[in-house]
């Protein structure tokens, strides 16, 4: 199956609170994205955002320049809907990260809770910090959740690489300035917990 396939069916089966990554309101996002975008005209990527809050929560601040993209288009349908007629205030992009360029210079905040753990081969890793180097703006901000050094080994059936601060930092290279890492426990639906690990990271001003 591809990850395509994987995504399109897990958002079309379940519940939006029933996959183990749902959280109501991602706290530990929501402060970093703040933290970076001080304007409400900032423009913002969630990555995998899907079904998540992030973007409710980022209109309910004002910000209105967010863009949420998914391998999903199940996942986004669903956030559109929920959202009514607040998503015409959202640009839904349906693309694998580890594809071709989204954009260049594009963008103030990226963010991504839950995708980059789930790319094992190196070169989808790299094609990944490829897109996200050259679509942020010089001087932006990239925020990174994966599974912590005590996370799961596996999420929703499949192999994931679990990170410290200092291995996914490396993963992006000195062009990303590390500001800071925090660890987060997410409880699960299901009653259970998982280690996440979040770097915080600003993109050079002198990139190219």
């Amino acid at each position: 199956m591809s990850s395509r396939s994987h995504w399109e069916n897990i958002y079309s089966t379940r519940a939006p609170n029933q996959v183990s990554w749902f959280r109501p309101h991602l706290e530990t996002s929501l402060a970093l994205v703040r933290r970076s975008a001080a304007e409400s005209g900032a423009a913002i990527i969630d990555v995998g955002g899907g079904a998540s809050s992030l973007a409710d929560d980022l209109l309910a601040d004002g910000y209105r320049n967010l863009t949420v993209l998914d391998i999903s288009q199940a996942a986004l349908d669903v956030a559109g809907t929920r959202l009514g007629d607040r998503a015409r205030h959202v640009h839904w992009l349906q693309a694998d990260i580890t594809g071709g360029p989204i954009g260049v210079r594009k963008y103030d905040v990226w963010h991504d809770r839950a995708v980059f753990h789930f790319l094992t081969g190196r070169d989808q890793r790299e094609a990944y910090v490829r897109n996200a180097a050259l679509a942020l703006k010089p001087g932006g901000h990239i925020i990174i959740g994966t599974f912590g050094p005590e996370g799961p080994e596996k999420c929703s059936g499949l192999e994931i690489v679990r990170y410290d601060a200092e291995a996914l930092h490396g993963q992006f290279g000195s062009a990303f300035q590390l500001i800071e890492s925090t660890r987060e426990l997410h409880e699960t639906p299901f009653g259970t917990t998982q280690q996440f690990l979040y770097c915080y990271c600003r993109l050079s001003a002198e990139t190219a």
